[in-house]
C-alpha cells in the first residue's frame, strides 16, 4: 500500500498542456535506468506514452496522489502528473542545470531545486515519510554522536566489510545499538527486501526506534510482506504435519504410518518440537486433548535446573481445604493432577523465550492474510445476522483481506458506503459480550443454550473472535480464568470458583453446603437438594464434615465445565481459525492480558503518541490539540477519551495488533472535525480561540456518537 500525500498542493492551473516524453524515459528525470532499488519501480503506461520512476513521482513537491491505488499511476491521475512535469519543465537543476528538477529542499529560504538522480549524485536526503520531504546536502539531517570510542574500524553489520565508525551520508549507526553501523546502501537493500514488517536492527531486533531513525535519514522501507514471504510456495515442507508413530513398539496393525483421526489410532505430535509422533493408543493416551512429548525432549525438561526445583502440586484432600481455598480464591496457573508433560509444558511457557508481546504475536498471525480482498455487505441495524451471512458464505475464506460497506435493509436503490473494518469487528465484540452465548458479569463464560448450539453458533463466535484478533480488531476482553485455563490447559486440568456460577439458586446450594458447620447440617441441605443432586450426578456419600468440599467441586466442575462440554468444543473448534488457539495455548501469559483484561485507559499521552501529523501542521491548532486532549483528562470537557477514539477510527480501544492505518491528524479550515473511520484520520478545526475550539470539537463529537448509539440501540444485545 502507498501512503497518501495529503498536504501537497499542485503549483499549477487547470488547462495546462504539456508535452510528455517518449515511452523508456522518466517524464521527470529523464533517465532510461531501470534500477528499483535507487529510483524505485520504473512504471510505463503506454495509453498516455508516460513512464515514470516511482520515486522521481513520489518526492515531487507540487503533486498529491487524489486518486485510488489503481488509478492513474500509483494514484496520481495522469493530468496531475501532466502538470506537474509542466511546472518543473520551469525550474532548473542546480546540479546538472538542465530544466525539469521537480524536487526542491524544505529548508526555509532554500532556493534549490534538483531531479531525483541528481539530488542521489550529491547525496541529498529524501524522507519517504511524512510529508515527503527532501533536504538539500547543505540542510539534511545527520547523525549526532557524542563520542567516538572506536578507534579502530568495525565491520558493517549487514555486509561485514569494515568501515570506519564516523556518521556520514554513506555510513550510519544504529540509534539503539551504539556498536551496529552500516552502509547506507546495504541498508536500503535490507528494507526493501524485508518490507516495514521485518526491517529492523541487526543486533538487537528492535524495529520501532530503528525504522523511524532510517526514516529519518533518508531510507525507504516499503509497507510490504518481505521478499521470502512473496516467494510461492517458499516454506511449503513447513505446512506438512508429521504424521507417523516414532515410539518403540507401535502397536498399529496397519503400521507406523496410519492415522485415523478421532479414534485410538490418531497420530499426536510432541508438543515441544513437532517433529516425532505417537499411535494414541501406543502410548496410553486417552485423548488427543492430553500432553506428550517424546523422549528427546522429555530428557531435556527432565534434566533441566528450572524443572527439578518446581514445586509439585497435588489436589488438596478433604482435610486440609477450607471454603476460601475452594470458592473465593482463583486456582493456581498450575494446576491440580498435572501430568508430567502439562508440567513442563508450563515450565517451557515460562522461559524466556517464551515471553512474547501479544502484539508481535498478532501481528505475525497476520502474514497469513492475502491481498485478495473480500467485500462483506454489513447491515448495521442487525449486525449480528449480517455478520454471520457474510462470514458463512462458502466464498468467504478468513485468510482474504476484509473490506466492509455498510448497507441499508429494504433499500431500494441497493446504495451502500465504506464502511470501517475496525468499527465493524468493535460492534460484532460488543454484541458477542452481551449475547446469550456467555453467562456472567463482567468475566463470562459459556452458557447452554439448545438453539445456538443446534444453529452452530459457538463455532461462528469462536471463528469470529479469531478473525478479529488477526485481522486487527479488538480483543474480548470478557473471558473468566476459568474459560481460559480450560482453552490453555484443558477442562480436566481447570477448577472453577464460585464466581465462575451465574445461576443463583445453584449459587445459593454451593454456599449453603460450604457453610454447613454440622454433619446434621450438611445432611439437611443434600435432603432438600436431593433432586438436584441426583439429576447433575453429584450425590455421594457423606460420612465427615469435610466431605463437603469434594462435594462443592463435584457441583462447580459439573455446573461451569461439564455441562456446556459441547458448547465449548464448538468454540474450540471455531478459535482454531487463522491458527489463534495454538497460539493462545503456546503463549498464555501474553493472550491472558488481553482475552481476560479489558484495555488499559486511555490518556492524553496515549493519544497524542498515537494520533500521528500526516499534513503541513498549524501550529496554533495543534496546541489546541494537546490542551483540549488534557482538558478531557482532567474531566473538563463533556467527552471522553474513548469519544474521541469511537470518533475517528470508529474503536473505543487500541486493537492489540494496533491499527492499520496508524491513526492521524490533519489540521482544516472547518468550522468542525471530521472523523474519517475508513483511514483512522481525525481532521480538526483551525480557529481563533481554544474556547472555539473545545465547544466545536465538544458539540460535533457529542452529536454525532449520540445519533449512532440511537441508531444501534436496539440492536446492541439483541
Amino acid at each position: 500500500a502507498l501512503c497518501t500525500l495529503a498536504g501537497k498542493s499542485v503549483g499549477i492551473g487547470d488547462g495546462v498542456k504539456v508535452e510528455l516524453t517518449g515511452v523508456g524515459s522518466c517524464v521527470f528525470c529523464r533517465k532510461n535506468d531501470d534500477c528499483p532499488n535507487k529510483y524505485g519501480e520504473k512504471k510505463t503506461k503506454e495509453k498516455w506514452n508516460l513512464t515514470v520512476h516511482y520515486y522521481c513521482l513520489l518526492m515531487s513537491s507540487g503533486i498529491w496522489q487524489r486518486g485510488k491505488e489503481e488509478e492513474g499511476v500509483y494514484g496520481f491521475l495522469i493530468e496531475d502528473i501532466r502538470k506537474e512535469v509542466n511546472r518543473a519543465s520551469k525550474l532548473k537543476c542546480c546540479v546538472c542545470k538542465k530544466n525539469g528538477a521537480s524536487i526542491g529542499c524544505v529548508a526555509p529560504r532554500c532556493k534549490r531545486s534538483y531531479h531525483f538522480p541528481c539530488g542521489l549524485q550529491r547525496e541529498c536526503i529524501f524522507q519517504f515519510t511524512g510529508n515527503f520531504a527532501s533536504f538539500c546536502w547543505n540542510h539534511r539531517p545527520v547523525q549526532i554522536i557524542t563520542s567516538n570510542n572506536y578507534r579502530e574500524s568495525l565491520p558493517c553489520t549487514i555486509c561485514l566489510e569494515f568501515i570506519e565508525p564516523i556518521p556520514s551520508y554513506n555510513i550510519l549507526r544504529s540509534p539503539c545499538c551504539k556498536n551496529a553501523w552500516f552502509h547506507r546502501d546495504c541498508l536500503q537493500v535490507q528494507a526493501i527486501n524485508a518490507g516495514v514488517f521485518f526491517f529492523r536492527c541487526t543486533i538487537c531486533s528492535n524495529s520501532d526506534i530503528f525504522q523511524k531513525e532510517m526514516l529519518r535519514m533518508g531510507i525507504h522501507i516499503p509497507e510490504k510482506d518481505a521478499s521470502w514471504e512473496l516467494e510461492e510456495n517458499a516454506y511449503q515442507e513447513l505446512l506438512q504435519h508429521h504424521e507417523r508413530c516414532d515410539v518403540r513398539r507401535c502397536r498399529c496393525k496397519e503400521g507406523r504410518d496410519y492415522n485415523a483421526p478421532d479414534s485410538k489410532w490418531e497420530i499426536k505430535r510432541c508438543q515441544c518440537c513437532g517433529s516425532s509422533g505417537t499411535h494414541l493408543a501406543c502410548s496410553s493416551l486417552r485423548s488427543w486433548e492430553q500432553n506428550w512429548e517424546c523422549l528427546e525432549c522429555r530428557g531435556i525438561i527432565y534434566n533441566s535446573g528450572e524443572f527439578q526445583k518446581a514445586k509439585k502440586h497435588v489436589l488438596p484432600n478433604s482435610n486440609n481445604v477450607g471454603i476460601t481455598d475452594c470458592l473465593l480464591e482463583e486456582s493456581s496457573p498450575k494446576l491440580p493432577r498435572q501430568s508430567p508433560g502439562s508440567q513442563s509444558k508450563d515450565l517451557l511457557r515460562q522461559g524466556s523465550k517464551f515471553r512474547r508481546n501479544v502484539s508481535t504475536l498478532l501481528i505475525e498471525l497476520g502474514f497469513q492474510i492475502k491481498k485478495k480482498t473480500k467485500r462483506l455487505y454489513i447491515n448495521k441495524a442487525n449486525i449480528w445476522t449480517s455478520a454471520l451471512d457474510a462470514f458463512r458464505n462458502r466464498n468467504f475464506n478468513p485468510s482474504y483481506a476484509i473490506e466492509v460497506a455498510y448497507v441499508i435493509e429494504n433499500d431500494n436503490f441497493g446504495s451502500e458506503h465504506p464502511g470501517s473494518k475496525q468499527e465493524f469487528l468493535s460492534l460484532l465484540m460488543q454484541h458477542l459480550e452481551n449475547s446469550s452465548l456467555f453467562e456472567g458479569s463482567l468475566s463470562k463464560n459459556l452458557s447452554l443454550n439448545s438453539q445456538a448450539l443446534k444453529e452452530n453458533l459457538y463455532y461462528e463466535a469462536g471463528k469470529m473472535l479469531a478473525i478479529s484478533l488477526v485481522h486487527g480488531g479488538p480483543s474480548p476482553g470478557f473471558f473468566s480464568k476459568t474459560l481460559f485455563n480450560c482453552l490453555v490447559y484443558g477442562p480436566e486440568n481447570t477448577q472453577p470458583i464460585l464466581d465462575d456460577v451465574s445461576d443463583f439458586d445453584v449459587a445459593q446450594i454451593i454456599i449453603r453446603i460450604n457453610t454447613a458447620t454440622t454433619v446434621a447440617d450438611l445432611k439437611s441441605v443434600i435432603n432438600e437438594c436431593y433432586n438436584y443432586l441426583e439429576l447433575i450426578g453429584c450425590l455421594r456419600l457423606i460420612t465427615t464434615l469435610s466431605d463437603k468440599y469434594m462435594l462443592v467441586k463435584d457441583i462447580l466442575v459439573y455446573h461451569v465445565i461439564q455441562r456446556v462440554q459441547a458448547p465449548f468444543e464448538s468454540f474450540k473448534q471455531g478459535l482454531k481459525t487463522l491458527g489463534v488457539l495454538e497460539k493462545i495455548q503456546a503463549y498464555p501469559e501474553a493472550f491472558c492480558s488481553i482475552l481476560c483484561h479489558k484495555p488499559e485507559s486511555l490518556s492524553a499521552k496515549i493519544l497524542s503518541d498515537l494520533f500521528t501529523v500526516h499534513t503541513l501542521p498549524d501550529v496554533k491548532a495543534l496546541g489546541f490539540w494537546n490542551s483540549y486532549l488534557q482538558a478531557v483528562e482532567d474531566g473538563k470537557s463533556t467527552t471522553t477519551m474513548e469519544d474521541i477514539l469511537i470518533f475517528a477510527t470508529g474503536c473505543s480501544s487500541i486493537p492489540p495488533a494496533g491499527f492499520k492505518p496508524t491513526p492521524s491528524i490533519e489540521c482544516l479550515h472547518v468550522d468542525f472535525p471530521v472523523g474519517n473511520k475508513c483511514n483512522n484520520c481525525l481532521a480538526i478545526p483551525v480557529t481563533n480561540t481554544y474556547k472555539e475550539f473545545q465547544e466545536n470539537m465538544d458539540f460535533t463529537i457529542r452529536n454525532t456518537l449520540k445519533l449512532e448509539k440511537e441508531e444501534s440501540s436496539h440492536y446492541i444485545g439483541h
